[in-house]
Formats: C-alpha cells, sequence, structure tokens
C-alpha cells in the first residue's frame, strides 16, 4: 500500500522516474525497459534493502537487455534521516539511451 509521504515523494518526480520497491527483479525490469524506450531515459530510485535490487535492475538494462546501446549518466548516493531516529541509504541511477 502506497503512504501519503509515497504519494507525495511520487508527485514531485518526472513520469520517467521508477520506485523500486520489494517485488520481483525481471517484471521491474521490463517495467523499466517500457519507460526507457518511451521517455528515452529513466531515473531510478529506492532506499534501505531495495539498493541492490536498484543496482541489478540497472545492470541489466545496461549490459543485458539494451547491448551497452545505453548508458549509465549518473549514480547518486545519499541518506536521510527517517522518522527523525534513523539514517536510511538512498540511491538515485540516471540511465539514458544513446
Amino acid at each position: 500500500m502506497i503512504s501519503m509521504e509515497d504519494t507525495k515523494q511520487i508527485a514531485d518526480h518526472p513520469p520517467y522516474t521508477y520506485f523500486v520497491r520489494n517485488e520481483p527483479i525481471m517484471p521491474a525490469a521490463l517495467d523499466v525497459f517500457t519507460t526507457l524506450n518511451k521517455h528515452g531515459k529513466i531515473i531510478l530510485m529506492a532506499k534501505g534493502l531495495n539498493i541492490p535490487a536498484a543496482v541489478a535492475i540497472a545492470n541489466i538494462i545496461v549490459e543485458k537487455m539494451l547491448h551497452n546501446s545505453c548508458k549509465t549518466n549518473y549514480i547518486k548516493l545519499d541518506s536521510e534521516n527517517e522518522f527523525g531516529k534513523r539514517m536510511v541509504s538512498t540511491i538515485e541511477i540516471s540511465i539514458s539511451k544513446n
């Protein structure tokens, strides 16, 4: 279920942003592939335990599905204070077609 905070976060980003959630990798990679073909670029965003899934999806897209016909523009690693108590790591991976 998507919370009100998640809804606000999604509304603040462009339509080519994909939020990696706790879901199977290959269906997510196909969703990312579709968005990348539609917009020519995509930004993968994940936090916490979903960071390895975001990296796996980016590798599948760049190295396996599109055979290096796209590139990784940048990878931004950060952390945020969740609920004012603990730090949670975040990642943002930008991929575009050549």
